[in-house]
């Protein structure tokens, strides 16, 4: 038999309180703020015979349009009948909330809270007589809700077996779906359009996932503060159509139990994004943080930014007087490139330290590399004279380490760092990680190490972001997307790729996607190649990555000559990384995005399209009332042959000025808007 379930919120400021409702009584609902969506709850019999009795269903509108149809939920336990029928509702409580957090560390500065709630209380008709509430909440940018389980003499200990929760799309629909596969996973891989009905009971869709409904508006479906619990992907429904149901990730070892815990406890959100235009979706990026936790540290140590970083382009140097590679000359000659650039960072990743010894390995799974001291250096690296290096010079370094030694050693490690003056980690190759709910915990309990020793983060083949960084901070990026790196030994970071992510991965968080190349290539003339690497695209088209994409730790991935007097640098030297504010001016998932971007009184823009050239017209009615010098990064007139090819050009704009931009084939377009003196 099938179950599904519903998550619960909490509540705030009570308007209205319902107490001992009938459990025939009519559909409880809440609607956003400004009134355009609503989700309502209710206990009924549904026709459909694989879904047999009274159950909890939920259903959300938008402007009257029905988004989800009547969607079940559920739970599931090990030793126990499951928590999903034969309820009577026995208290709902309406609430509202009104305000607002500072993020530092995103797409825009003051970020609005402003939710009405609704809060479902169920029991059990029969013994045990289990109780159970649900927590609805919408906001004006989409709905999110959770389960509850108070505490309670007949639920203490239990082992969740699976969250059926339903979401039954009302119409047909296109997805942009990742199908991971299996539930071990690396987030990395293609976000491809496929109608929504032929999505399979077997998929294993990660989230993520953006759905346009034929006719109608746009939405995704994220999770959001997975603490204690486990990650959840979604699969389709056998013999309904356009219905996906959740599965939560299992337990390694015992693959029919998903979690393990005791009452009282939250499930994660589940969250549901919905604007009638897929740019809307985009500024609400900063969703999954807001479902979150406020800080749990002062952040005022953590410093976003730009990064040197040695590992894009191999081996390769020209015109050095070293043997490049993983050795002290070769990190000099990158944080010399760093402090000419004022970039905060230099990142050394993989290689630096040292083997460990085999009688003191621990042995962990399945690793891709054997385990090495991550409190010592190879010879070839000499990390206190590096340290010293960078600071005369105000660069701070950042050290890759793998996921196993970071698990193991951490303790040990991390409060070493800060002795030395490492600003940082990059914690890599977890794709080997399940989002189980023990490696969720690994996950907390990494950043939160970190953050005690004022380390900042990066975590690399990740699931997709929950919103952790609210709570930490120093979580700064995660990648969970397929890269730049592919571009070393693949031909799948191409163009449509590129434009289709702000659209689908960024929703749920700062991506690591590592731009910044400038060996760029047309769509013949790129190869992979593991050593001064090419990319797929323009020279613009990389530029407008940072804007485009969000992460405050950045990469300026490619070899420091290769940047130097070239076209473009100027750009990168002054983006920041960081904003107060973020707008769609337009874009559509794997055809083309522009998005502007504001920091202090300067706007970034930047555009990027697929293999198809395109022309757009950019409105800047976003300006103020004075006037702007704009400095424009086009592609060249030469760029469909020669991606290289790059068009710097000055000029005056106002409010109301619109711009004609000519994007080649793979091609970008950026843009500084100053006010003018």
């Amino acid at each position: 038999m099938l179950r599904r379930l519903l998550p619960s919120t909490l509540a705030l400021l009570p308007l209205t309180v319902l107490a001992s409702v009938p459990a025939r009584a009519q559909a409880l609902a809440t609607t956003s703020p400004d009134g355009h969506l609503s989700i309502s709850f209710e206990l009924k019999s549904n026709p459909q015979p694989y879904l047999p009795g009274e159950r909890p269903y939920y259903r959300i509108v938008y402007q009257g349009q029905p988004i989800l149809a009547d969607s079940p939920l559920g739970l599931d336990f090990i030793g126990q009948p499951p928590l999903d029928h034969d309820f009577e509702i026995v208290g709902s409580e309406l609430t509202t909330h009104e305000g607002s957090w500072v993020d530092g560390f995103g797409s825009r500065r003051r970020v609005p809270d402003h939710y009405r709630q609704l809060r479902v209380s169920l029991r059990e008709r029969q013994a045990p007589r289990r109780r159970l509430d649900l927590i609805f909440r919408a906001y004006n940018q989409g709905v999110a809700f959770r389960y509850r389980l108070p505490q309670q003499p007949a639920l203490g200990r239990f082992t969740l077996a699976a969250e059926y929760t339903g979401f039954d799309f009302a119409r047909d629909a296109t997805a942009y779906a990742i199908n991971l596969g299996r539930f071990s996973s690396n987030w990395e891989g293609e976000y491809l359009p496929t109608k929504l009905d032929a999505i399979k009971p077997t998929s294993l869709i990660g989230l993520p996932l953006l759905i346009h409904l034929e006719g109608g508006p746009w939405a995704a479906l994220l999770e959001a503060n997975l603490t204690g619990y486990c990650g959840m992907v979604v699969s389709a429904v056998q013999g309904v159509p356009n219905a996906l149901m959740s599965r939560l990730n299992p337990m390694p070892e015992h693959q029919e139990q998903a979690v393990e815990g005791s009452t009282p406890l939250m499930t994660p959100w589940r969250l549901l994004l919905v604007s009638p235009r897929p740019g809307g979706l985009i500024e609400s990026d900063y969703m999954v943080a807001n479902l979150n936790p406020p800080a749990a540290i002062d952040p005022s140590w953590v410093e976003p930014g730009k990064s040197a970083w040695d590992w894009w382009s191999g081996t390769y140097a020209a015109h050095v007087n070293f043997h490049p590679g993983m050795n002290t000359a070769t990190m000099e000659h990158y944080i010399d490139f760093a402090a000419q650039h004022h970039l905060p960072y230099m990142l050394i990743d993989a290689g630096w330290s040292a083997r460990m010894p085999a009688a003191n390995a621990r042995a962990p799974s399945p690793s891709r590399f054997p385990p090495t001291d991550i409190t010592r250096t190879i010879p070839a690296i000499d990390l206190p004279a590096i340290l010293a290096y960078a600071r005369q010079r105000r660069v701070r370094v950042l050290l890759w380490l793998y996921w196993t030694d970071a698990r193991d050693q951490m303790d040990k490690a991390f409060p070493l760092y800060q002795q030395w003056g490492v600003a940082g980690v990059k914690i890599d190759f977890m794709e080997g990680v399940p989002v189980d709910q023990e490696n969720v915990a690994l996950y907390r309990r990494l950043v939160r190490t970190a953050a005690r020793y004022h380390l900042i983060v990066d975590i690399h083949g990740a699931y997709e972001p929950d919103g952790l960084r609210r709570e930490y901070p120093n979580l700064l990026t995660q990648e969970g997307v397929l890269g730049m790196e592919y571009s070393k030994w693949s031909y799948r970071a191409t163009p449509t790729h590129d434009v289709t992510l702000p659209f689908t991965r960024m929703l749920a968080g700062p991506m690591d996607y590592t731009p910044g190349c400038f060996n760029n290539a047309t769509r013949s003339g790129f190869r992979p190649r593991p050593v001064q690497p090419m990319c797929q695209g323009t020279r613009a088209h990389q530029l407008a990555m940072y804007v485009d994409f969000l992460s405050p730790l950045v990469m300026l991935s490619d070899y420091p000559e290769d940047y130097d007097r070239k076209p473009g640098m100027e750009f990168l030297d002054q983006v920041p990384t960081v904003w107060d504010e973020t707008r769609v001016l337009g874009g559509e998932p794997a055809q083309y995005v522009l998005i502007a971007r504001r920091r202090g009184e300067t706007w970034y823009l930047g555009a990027m399209t697929n293999w198809d050239a395109r022309d757009l017209d950019v409105p800047l009615n976003f300006l103020g009332s004075r006037p702007y010098q704009a400095e424009i990064f086009a592609d060249g007139p030469r760029a469909d042959t020669d991606a290289t090819d790059l068009s710097v050009s000055r000029r005056p704009v106002r409010a109301g000025d619109r711009l004609s931009v000519h994007l080649a084939s793979g091609g970008g377009w950026a843009a500084i808007l100053k006010p003018a003196p």
